[in-house]
């Protein structure tokens, strides 16, 4: 398994990163937290989960250890697969997550697109236990920098988490046009899954 990578960063977008590695070039999923912690810089280190299935190896990035040890649980579970986890640690950071499976806190896990009241309760029943276990080694967060093209980019990474383009510009264009205010991509993405 490839457990990390090191390399120039070549491409960064809200769901995925290109990491160059000695001239190979790696395509590597993000969540949105992941996108928020990552600054620029031209170098960086990225903890990786390597998903291998008949048709694809999909690799999987993250900005620390503790948020791919969040990842490789919810995906443990039964019907909670490797988009599903993404979309739950783009709509809650991995200490939340924590926190509300440690809770047994039902609404908030449900609050993800795509988590029903049975897939939530699964989760709690299943990673409880292995939630109280694991220790936050989190930095603090780093707010994603403003772009002209938030909006764009918050569109495409909505089409890459499964939603219809028409369906996503439309609560973004709410969203903006409510607010009256600047958004990160990362905030405009959480603001849109939420109405999604």
């Amino acid at each position: 398994m490839i457990t990390h990578l090191q390399g120039r960063l070549v491409e960064k977008t809200p769901t995925y990163l290109v990491i160059d590695c000695n001239g190979v070039g790696y395509w590597v999923n993000i969540s949105l937290h992941t996108f928020s912690q990552l600054s620029d810089t031209q170098q960086l280190k990225i903890y990786t989960y390597l998903q291998i299935k008949e048709d694809a190896h999909t690799l999987f990035g993250f900005f620390d250890k503790f948020e791919r040890e969040i990842f490789s649980l919810l995906i443990s579970v039964s019907g909670v697969g490797a988009n599903t986890a993404r979309v739950m640690l783009s709509s809650l950071s991995p200490a939340q997550l924590q926190s509300a499976i440690v809770n047994s806190d039902v609404r908030t896990i449900q609050s993800v697109k795509g988590i029903g009241a049975k897939t939530a309760q699964r989760i709690i029943l299943d990673l409880k236990e292995k939630m109280v276990k694991l220790t936050s080694d989190n930095a603090s967060l780093v707010t994603a920098s403003q772009s002209p093209s938030s909006k764009e980019e918050a569109l495409a990474a909505l089409e890459v988490l499964g939603y219809p383009r028409k369906a996503a510009e439309a609560v973004v264009n709410k969203i903006l046009t409510q607010s009256g205010q600047e958004f990160s991509v990362e905030q405009l993405i959480k603001q849109a899954l939420k109405q999604l």
